[in-house]
């Protein structure tokens, strides 16, 4: 049915004309811009049809094409400009839609409409992104993920803008420009692409003692997470939350993964940034598209306005964290995401996320770093999305009401009527008319703060303090992840060609951290040691370790079950079978893609082959039996290859009936991730109990011994 007059001008008038008193989900607001073109004839932009889309207008067959072919230019032209300018941080993304539900009626703590009662559901965009590199990296470089989230709220727009770390490297957001030209690649040759192992970031942090909390997470396992399901979310900055009585409290924001908190192993990060560069971004579309949706906890550290002086570090240094034992998380709701993007460009490319974008009861706080990122986004967005009207792109306009005096600039897309465009007026009866601040649905109103001081270009002596929390981080962490975090430390400054940069960042930064963590870089980077170093050795922070961050099921992983012809189908179904209803998934992974005959006669159609499914994208490897799939297996390098590489990334590994022996003809050692059974039902339990632990840690001390 073709819309009237009337409808395109409500159409065209944004959200002035929409009733959203019942408007709960965003999917419904983005409905009037979705286009599907089924059944409809192609045109121009201006609706006029084409008849021929194949040839460009010419004089004559073979004469020269003609300037007044409007169809020809209006294509090329568009063609030309189809690109907008990333991000010039955070530019590698992926995203989806979901909502929020709260647990409860939060109004001690604000008076924000989308925390005010049990059950109260808000929609929301989530955008998940590696910092460092440009749109065409891979997401599973060793970086800082961001983790944003647009909430819809019915008190206007809401963006929780954070990362996947507490911390961040600089204090004051006069330094931003300085450690994001550090960190991208080398200006002289454009090297190295995704990656912060170079001169001129290690130069930068060894010369930035303020970064060393947030370089140790950086090294950390934190650096490469597995899946976007399975990262924390933190909003770095200490915030502040305005109640129903205009009560202040001071927070600090945390998403917590229902899924556990778990990562890559280095090895199988640099290899799956070549086998599927787009491991990360994959796996959240599939996981949507499958029904197994990602899904989080919204958490809060609430510090008394009278409190905030009880730490031996300032609430408002984003160089720290506050350490859950000292002050708990609260949970608050949680977030599903259950539906994927219609149009990358159109939703995650142009979604335009700002720590300035607030309701009523929640505000800010002097922390510098957030008070520079409060100019920085709208000041991107202008560049970005082409003038101030970004937020009249669907995927940022809000699902409330928005009515203001500004008008005209770039991409106008709401036709405004009235004649005044000023306020105060009397023409239009003074409309639209400021709200005044009330307990609840009243206009925004910024807490009053008493604010005095002398003008001056200092930090603190609060903020003074770079190396304590980078050793409560250290000290917190498993022996294996401390390992993995010397590992990384060798990595990184083996790139670095400067010996006085390496040595700056051993003797000035990690002697002043640990001196056990000095002494082991230092032996494997060519660094000489000169002084004792740091003294103390901080209560461990539990929560800070992923090793607490488990789960405890195995919902949401994903096992590859290897087949060949005269494979057990029973093994193959009953395995199936226990994973799904354990909240995991298989898939079939052959010799190649064509159908595979078992033993029993039945067909089996792979998903994909040894090549394209290779054990990195997987987090456990099942062989079941069948002699004449085992005789395959024990002769073809490439399967042994595949399981080799799956041990070496210390991932469960179960064998049933006659595929038990390969183990032994590998040579590898048993573990507990090594798991053997007559059949696949015989054997789940114990593959069920090695995949909750992620990784067989254990394992590490054999890996040297294994073949490459």
């Amino acid at each position: 049915m073709n819309p009237t007059r009337e409808d395109r001008q409500s159409q065209m008038a944004g959200t002035q004309t929409i009733d959203r008193s019942n408007s709960s989900d965003k999917q419904e607001q983005l409905e009037r811009y979705r286009e599907d073109a089924t059944d409809q004839a192609l045109t121009t932009n201006t609706g006029t049809r084409i008849s021929d889309n194949q040839n460009t207008l010419r004089a004559g067959v073979r004469g020269p094409s003609l300037l007044e072919d409007f169809i020809m230019r209006e294509k090329i032209t568009h063609f030309d400009h189809e690109r907008i300018p990333e991000r010039v941080v955070h530019a590698r993304g992926a995203a989806a839609h979901g909502y929020f539900e709260s647990y409860g009626d939060w109004s001690d703590l604000t008076k924000a409409a989308f925390l005010s009662g049990n059950g109260v559901r808000t929609p929301v965009f989530v955008r998940f992104s590696t910092v460092q590199g440009p749109r065409g990296s891979a997401d599973t470089v060793r970086d800082v993920r961001g983790f944003a989230v647009k909430f819809y709220t019915e008190e206007g727009n809401y963006d929780l803008v954070g990362n996947n770390m507490p911390v961040f490297f600089i204090q004051d957001a006069i330094k931003f420009p300085d450690f994001v030209h550090a960190v991208k690649p080398e200006p002289q040759n454009e090297i190295p692409t995704g990656a912060s192992a170079h001169d001129t970031f290690w130069d930068f942090v060894s010369l930035t003692p303020e970064s060393a909390h947030m370089v140790m997470w950086l090294m950390s396992d934190r650096a490469i997470p597995i899946a976007y399901r399975n990262m924390q979310g933190f909003g770095v900055h200490t915030f502040r939350l305005i109640n129903v009585n205009g009560e202040s409290s001071l927070v600090k924001f945390h998403w917590r993964p229902k899924s556990g908190t778990c990562s890559l192993v280095w090895d199988e990060a640099q290899k799956l940034a070549g086998k599927d560069p787009d491991f990360n971004r994959r796996s959240l579309w599939e996981d949507i598209e499958n029904g197994d949706y990602p899904e989080w906890e919204l958490g809060v550290q609430v510090i008394a306005e009278d409190d905030q002086d009880s730490f031996d570090f300032d609430l408002l240094d984003p160089t720290k964290l506050v350490p859950e034992e000292q002050v708990p998380v609260q949970i608050l709701g949680r977030m599903v995401l259950d539906r994927n993007p219609d149009n990358f460009f159109a939703e995650t490319e142009q979604v335009a996320f700002h720590a300035g974008h607030i309701v009523p009861g929640i505000d800010f706080t002097n922390d510098p770093l957030l008070q520079g990122r409060l100019f920085s986004y709208t000041d991107t967005q202008l560049l970005r999305l082409g003038g101030p009207n970004f937020n009249q792109i669907p995927i940022n306009q809000p699902l409330c009401p928005f009515h203001n005096n500004q008008r005209d600039a770039f991409h106008q897309h709401i036709l405004h009527r009235g004649r005044a465009s000023y306020e105060p007026n009397s023409i239009d009866d003074g409309w639209p008319k400021e709200t005044a601040s009330a307990a609840r649905h009243g206009g925004f109103a910024s807490y009053h703060e008493p604010m005095s001081g002398t003008k001056v270009r200092e930090r603190a002596g609060s903020f003074a303090d770079h190396f304590s929390q980078a050793a409560l981080f250290w000290h917190s962490l498993s022996e294996t992840e401390q390992n993995h975090v010397v590992a990384a430390y060798v990595f990184e400054l083996s790139k670095v060609g400067r010996a006085s940069i390496r040595d700056r960042e051993v003797n000035e930064i990690l002697l002043n951290i640990d001196s056990q963590l000095a002494r082991r870089v230092a032996d494997q980077v060519g660094v000489a040691i000169v002084g004792q170093g740091a003294p103390t050795q901080p209560t461990p922070s539990p929560a800070l370790s992923q090793m607490q961050l488990l789960s405890g099921d195995i919902r949401s992983r994903k096992v590859a079950i290897l087949i060949a012809d005269g494979v057990s189908e029973s093994d193959v179904s009953d395995l199936r079978d226990a994973l799904q209803k354990a909240g995991a998934s298989a898939k079939l992974v052959g010799p190649g893609v064509a159908p595979v005959t078992a033993e029993n006669g039945a067909t089996l159609i792979p998903e994909g082959s040894w090549e394209g499914l290779p054990s990195v994208v997987f987090d456990a490897v099942f062989v079941p039996g069948g002699a004449a799939a085992t005789n395959t297996f024990s002769g073809d390098g490439r399967l042994l290859h595949y399981l080799l590489e799956a041990y070496k990334h210390l991932k469960p590994m179960a064998f049933s009936g006659t595929a038990q022996a390969l183990p032994g003809q590998l040579g590898l050692p048993g573990d507990p991730g090594v798991v053997q059974g007559a059949t696949a039902s015989d054997l789940f339990g114990d593959l069920q109990a090695a995949l909750e632990q992620h990784r067989i840690w254990s394992r590490e001390a054999q890996i040297a011994r294994i073949p490459a």
